[in-house]
């Protein structure tokens, strides 16, 4: 079969042919039918987000329509259409991402996750995958949805909500996103609107990007960031839950912005890619009795109930721009990738 793989540290990202995956104890085999490009997988596979298992098969995640199971996978069955989340938890914080870069726990890895690693190294993007039974949860009705290719954004929406969910219930309650303009940034605001929230500030530097979001409805909110901590605060909030998605920053002010805009009792999740350290002050965080929570991907509950909310209609992914790409052109599709943020993304169709 064909696949984008990368063979070494130095490689560059390649179309090549491959064995097919072949099904063994624990396994899923999929075919692919759409999965998402991250818009920084350039720079996953130069080394800028962490070293891949290399030789392997790239792709985190996608969706996909069973073709076999092993003899002891008994949650889905050949013809279910699935997401593969690419998360692997063997329990006591050794997890990682099949096919990609990225440990869960400390993020210093082991020998446990050394032999995860080598017994499930590849991932998705190719027209086959073979899945650890783990990562794999079925989309029950999705083979009537009419365009399966915008299910490849399922797990970046279920990502986004695992972190708005860390702050309980949304409905009724004044949510921020901190790096709304960003993919993973619009999936949050695309789940805080489903799930009820009474307005949710998108907060970001491209104002086109703002303005996009600002379209989705009377109850959302914009704040362009200005790099100034306390005019940021106030244009923010006051909210009840504000939610970092940002990327590497140059300094962590617009997520301490983020913080000084809470109400009491208000919570900060933080699920994006930030690099710095913030100084959170003491006094301040036990008298108004704020809490900051730390989230990373996502569970298989969440993504049943991020499935509901789309195949109900309360998601509406249509609200998200479809860029497509085929295996033959890697380097032309992590381009594009790297050029399509916001409510837009672009997933590989094999």
């Amino acid at each position: 079969m064909r696949a984008w793989t990368v063979a070494s540290p130095d490689d560059d990202l390649r179309l090549r042919d491959v064995p097919e995956p072949v099904l063994r104890g624990g396994g899923v085999l999929v075919e692919v039918l759409a999965a998402h490009v991250p818009a920084y997988t350039g720079k996953v596979v130069t080394g800028h987000r962490g070293g891949l298992p290399v030789p392997l098969t790239l792709g985190p995640s996608c969706v996909g329509r069973v073709i076999e199971v092993a003899p002891d996978v008994f949650h889905v069955a050949p013809g279910d259409i699935v997401v593969d989340t690419a998360l692997l938890d063997a329990g006591g914080g050794d997890e990682i991402l099949v096919g990609w870069v990225g440990l869960g726990g400390s993020g210093a890895g082991g020998e446990r996750t050394d032999r995860m690693r080598a017994q499930w190294r590849d991932g998705v993007f190719a027209e086959r995958a073979l899945c650890a039974k783990e990562t794999v949860v079925e989309l029950p009705g999705a083979d009537a949805y009419p365009d399966p290719a915008r299910l490849a954004f399922l797990p970046w929406l279920c990502i986004a909500a695992s972190g708005l969910h860390a702050a309980g219930p949304l409905a009724g309650r004044d949510v921020a996103v901190i790096g709304a303009t960003g993919q993973l940034g619009g999936a949050a605001v695309l789940v805080a609107l489903a799930e009820g929230a009474a307005t949710v500030t998108a907060v970001g530097r491209g104002q086109a990007a703002l303005d996009r979001l600002a379209a989705l409805g009377p109850r959302v909110r914009t704040h362009r960031l200005t790099g100034d901590r306390a005019t940021d605060a106030a244009g923010i909030g006051p909210v009840d839950v504000a939610l970092d998605a940002l990327g590497a920053t140059p300094t962590p002010d617009p997520t301490l912005a983020a913080y000084d805009s809470l109400r009491g009792r208000g919570t900060l999740v933080l699920v994006g890619g930030v690099r710095q350290d913030l100084a959170i002050p003491y006094g301040d965080l036990m008298h108004r009795r704020l809490t900051v929570r730390g989230s990373w991907m996502s569970d298989n509950a969440t993504v049943s109930t991020v499935w509901r909310l789309v195949r109900s209609g309360l998601l509406d992914l249509s609200a998200v721009e479809l860029l497509t790409v085929g295996l033959d052109r890697p380097a032309a599709a992590l381009d594009l990738a790297e050029r399509t943020t916001g409510l837009g993304f672009v997933a590989l169709v094999p």
